[in-house]
């Protein structure tokens, strides 16, 4: 049974995972230079064995959740997967897997109305 506080919940966690991580990207633009230079910013995500065990765990769950996302987008019939899964390499996984959960949600109650 789809619960509409849930999906607000998710929204707000999809805001904080959208501001967090960024707020961390600018931060090492200014430490590292304007320009976002991608090989320099892996290399210090894995600088030492804390850093690469966030890495990995990432990694492997962030594409885990991505295929659950896809199968169950179409298992829902969503509209826009496009979006998020855009939003997970342009803003943040932290950012685009509770938006997916806010729109899974949203089409849920959606299902439930019309059944």
């Amino acid at each position: 049974m789809p619960r509409p506080w849930l999906a607000w919940l998710y929204l707000a966690l999809a805001v904080a995972g959208g501001v967090l991580p960024w707020m961390a990207n600018l931060d090492y633009m200014r430490a590292y230079g304007s320009s976002f230079d991608i090989s320099q910013f892996v290399q210090l995500a894995n600088a030492n064995p804390a850093a690469q065990s966030l890495s990995r765990d990432l990694l492997i769950g962030a594409s885990a959740i991505t295929i659950w996302m896809v199968v169950e987008s179409r298992r829902l019939q969503m509209r826009h997967l496009w979006v998020v899964l855009l939003s997970s390499v342009t803003i943040a996984f932290a950012f685009a897997a509770p938006l997916f959960l806010f729109l899974r949600e949203r089409r849920l109650i959606e299902l439930e109305q019309q059944g």
